[in-house]
């Protein structure tokens, strides 16, 4: 049977032109990558897909009632390498039943020669009603290009987009449009995977003047901008500059991935930084200088942004023109501020910090107008060593901290605006540096102003109710600038080598003596900085019910007034770093450290026999109130031994008295699981006779589940038994029932433990691809204690799966009896605390200790 005439005509159709489109391009990319031109490729990309549509039109003998015309991105003349090609084949009216059959064999064979076709038909009608219901369709046909068909239908179409247009409403959906795409990015380009096209500073905030300008017939270039008086021939060429540079980034970044791909993801920067020439130098990743450019052109890109949209706006609304005078040098016109004389940023460098300053004490005001922004910056170059030693600009820029309100808003700007790294120079070295930490989700410069607003929110009543110590604490600090100080450098050193806390303290203690911060509180800010660690490290990796732990704690920190202090800065900075890296664990681990820390420093400390009666009363009180009487437990309390006391608090205690007294001596696993009274997370206790690979087990259980575990207390009784203690937190948010969940727990870990096979062997899984393309060198410290026979094993490395079951065989391996555990997860970072010794309790041999390491390296 011989095949239809028509598809054969199709076949041999599609096939010319899939060939002729596939070597066109391969063209084209060769002549790109051996002389990159980004104009010119994207006019010769659109160019080429214009002869490609074009022909298949003529091929398709369409009637003379309708006509092609390229629409969005397309319809601009540019066209990125695997960009969507938007289409509208635009009919006068209705067609007949054979016309609408070659339209539809037309689109088919587009997407038979391999375009990415987006495709609307329409008549003239149907265009107009989509428009006046869509503003995304609006703004499409408003960057209509003629391709082929009657010209007389497309003049028609043109003529009436034109007419329907409304510009204010056109204006205001705009604007809306933007300030919810920008709020999908939480309001910033510094993510560390940003998106070149979408993000705030990405290229469609540039597309967004332009459409608006268009619609306004000031021009669809910036060429046209500058004739129109609507932007300087200066500002238009940097403009232009930056636009260059991300659609380079973007048209790279598309033949690295070889789709439509616009974020730059850590699996690209590395390979991407490499094409655009970057090289690794001693104090820069390749990648990181990659991402610094793409940060500087984002920040230039927003400040545009909001100028031209200003600048429109007044064209648009030109009768609003509201001037209220606010002093001698300022006035609001229409709800912006302003300066009454427009070279007083050029005669008085002063008032540039003093109209970040205005601006903050009159909350009223949207922002600042045009001309400030502008004369900003052109004037920021005037932010010189002379005028940070001047006295009248340290005064402002203090005042700003002091402020009771705005302080955030006015920093983010002055940062947004490129004063802030002006006016302290080591901000402007982390400005647009990224963290290869795989916990960090911002640039330096953007995390250490959510830490500030952090402590900020601190401050703000109607958010008391998230962190009720850390708000108290905050009111009756007595001078909370020196906590935004301590936030403002805690992390100002990073990149430059060394460790950043020490540089950073010195950075502080340099600025707090210059701007004639008084010693004691010059020291404290510097101390924040150098100390800014300690706090969550020792939370976080330490035995908090260890009271030597505490004391340690205590004599680092030296008084309450520093310990509040460092507790505020430290919940502020871990919320600062990632959405994810927060729990309800680690807010009580700190809130815990801080009180015990606090009792000490008030003269409350007890020694180890007072602390060890006073955590069995508390135990014994709570016990009472389940009516467990003193003389059922004194007994098995005997065979637990001192020790035990001392490692757990009282309500651990408790509970693990009461629900073990009916199994003393027991020769089967007591399995019993709750949800943490803390918070997040479920506590899992295990009872049983003592044996060597009881962790391994647990670990691999816990991790085939989705659980992630945080804290184990392991623990052997003078009777020979493992009383064992888990903190779980679900990883996988599984909507399950919460009492089915414990039940599970609880009768599958006894079966795992019961179990006479050899332990599961560690999960198995992929690294994700953040740990994959930006891999951290693993981190291994083995220190024996001086006054145990204890060593402490931290391991720092790469999270992924069976992560803590590889760390358990290789213990069970060497005969290593565990003591204690923290497990961290910071992001893709963990951070892995263990304490150790030998099977017998004695110290662990050098021997010993160099085949952990050998074996640990060797696995991580």
């Amino acid at each position: 049977m011989q095949a239809h005439p028509v598809l054969r005509e199709h076949d041999a159709l599609a096939k010319y032109w899939r060939k002729y489109l596939l070597e066109q391009q391969q063209t084209l990319q060769k002549a790109f990558e051996n002389k990159p031109n980004v104009g010119l490729l994207l006019k010769q990309q659109a160019q080429l897909v214009d002869h490609t549509l074009q022909s298949l039109w003529n091929e398709f003998e369409l009637p003379d009632q309708a006509c092609l015309v390229a629409v969005g991105g397309y319809g601009r003349g540019e066209l990125f390498p695997y960009s969507d090609i938007d289409i509208l084949i635009l009919l006068s009216g209705n067609i007949d039943e054979r016309a609408n059959h070659r339209i539809e064999e037309l689109i088919g064979i587009f997407w038979d020669i391999g375009l990415a076709i987006g495709h609307s038909v329409r008549t003239l009608e149907e265009c107009l009603d989509e428009a006046s219901r869509d503003v995304t369709v609006q703004t499409n046909l408003l960057e209509a290009r003629h391709l082929c068909g009657t010209p007389v239908l497309y003049a028609e179409f043109e003529r009436l987009i034109s007419a329907a247009m409304r510009i204010e409403a056109f204006f205001e959906a705009k604007t809306r449009e933007q300030q919810q795409r920008h709020a999908r990015f939480n309001d910033t380009a510094y993510n560390l995977e940003p998106n070149i096209k979408e993000s705030p500073g990405g290229l469609r905030d540039l597309h967004n003047v332009i459409w608006i300008a268009r619609a306004l017939g000031l021009g669809s270039t910036w060429g046209e901008l500058v004739k129109n008086r609507v932007i300087s021939k200066q500002a238009a060429q940097q403009t232009r500059r930056h636009e260059r540079n991300l659609q380079m980034l973007r048209t790279r970044l598309h033949y690295l991935a070889k789709r439509r791909e616009d974020r730059l993801l850590f699996d690209f920067q590395n390979e991407l930084a490499s094409r655009m020439g970057y090289t690794t130098t001693k104090r820069k990743r390749a990648s990181e200088q990659l991402m610094h450019s793409f940060y500087q052109s984002a920040k230039f890109v927003s400040l545009i942004n909001e100028i031209m949209l200003q600048v429109l706006r007044e064209r648009i609304y030109p009768t609003q023109h509201t001037v209220i005078s606010i002093n001698d040098r300022f006035e609001a016109v229409n709800g912006l501020l302003e300066t009454k004389n427009p070279t007083l940023l050029y005669d008085e460098p002063t008032a540039i910090l003093e109209s970040f300053l205005v601006l903050q004490q009159h909350p009223e005001l949207k922002g600042m107008g045009a001309e400030l922004l502008r004369a900003l910056h052109r004037t920021k170059s005037h932010i010189t060593p002379q005028f940070r030693h001047a006295p009248e600009n340290k005064r402002l820029f203090l005042e700003i901290l002091s402020q009771p309100d705005g302080i955030t808003h006015t920093l983010k700007r002055m940062n947004r605006y490129g004063i802030l790294g002006r006016y302290i120079p080591a901000f402007g070295r982390v400005s647009g540096q990224m963290q290869h930490d795989l916990f960090h989700v911002y640039t330096v410069d953007e995390h250490i102003l959510n830490v500030l607003g952090n402590l900020r929110r601190f401050a703000q009543p109607q958010f008391a109710h998230e962190f009720p110590l850390c708000s108290r604490l905050f009111s009756e600090f007595p001078k909370p600038w020196l906590l935004y100080l301590g936030a403002l450098f805690h992390d100002i050193a990073k990149g430059r080598g060394g460790d950043h806390s020490t540089l950073g303290a010195v950075d502080a203690r340099r600025f707090c003596k210059q701007h004639g911060l008084s010693e004691e509180d010059a020291e404290l800010v510097a101390w924040l900085v150098e100390a800014h660690l300690i706090m969550s490290s020792t939370a976080q990796k330490s035995d908090l019910s260890d009271p030597a732990v505490i004391e340690k704690f205590s004599q680092v920190v030296g008084s309450e007034y520093r310990l509040i202090a460092l507790y505020l800065l430290t919940v502020a900075d871990i919320r600062g770093t990632s959405p994810k890296v927060w729990n309800a664990w680690k807010a009580a681990l700190l809130e815990n450290l801080f009180r015990a820390t606090q009792r000490i420093l008030r003269g409350s400390g007890t020694n180890l026999d007072q602390e060890l009666h006073a955590r069995q009363q508390q135990a014994k009180e709570i016990l009472s109130h389940y009516g467990v009487v003193e003389k059922a437990y004194l007994p098995f309390w005997q065979k637990l031994g001192s020790t035990y006391f001392l490692r757990h608090d009282s309500q651990q205690i408790a509970w693990n008295t009461r629900l073990l007294l009916a199994h003393v001596n027991t020769d089967k696993p007591i399995v019993r699981a709750r949800l943490s009274p803390a918070g997040d997370g479920i506590q899992t206790m295990i009872y049983m006779p003592d044996q060597a690979d009881i962790f391994a087990r647990i670990c691999s259980f816990f991790e085939h589940l989705g659980y992630n575990i945080v804290e184990a207390k392991v623990y052997t009784t003078q009777n020979g038994y493992a009383l064992d203690n888990f903190l779980v937190l679900d990883q996988t948010d599984n909507r399950i029932s919460y009492r089915d969940l414990l039940n599970y727990i609880e009768y599958e870990l006894m079966q795992k433990l019961i179990s006479k096979t050899p332990a599961d062997p560690p999960l198995q899984g992929r690294l994700s691809r953040q740990v994959k393309h930006m891999p951290m060198k693993t981190e291994l410290a083995l220190t024996t204690e001086a006054n145990s026979n204890n060593t402490l094993l931290d391991i720092a490395t790469n999270d992924r799966p069976g992560l803590l079951s590889r760390i358990a065989h290789i213990l069970l391996q060497q005969h290593v009896r565990l003591h204690t555990a923290k497990i961290n997860t910071l992001g893709n970072r963990a951070e892995d605390t263990f304490l150790i010794s030998a099977q017998s309790g004695q110290r662990l041999s050098a021997e010993t200790l160099q085949l952990i390491e050998h074996s640990l390296r060797e696995q991580l």
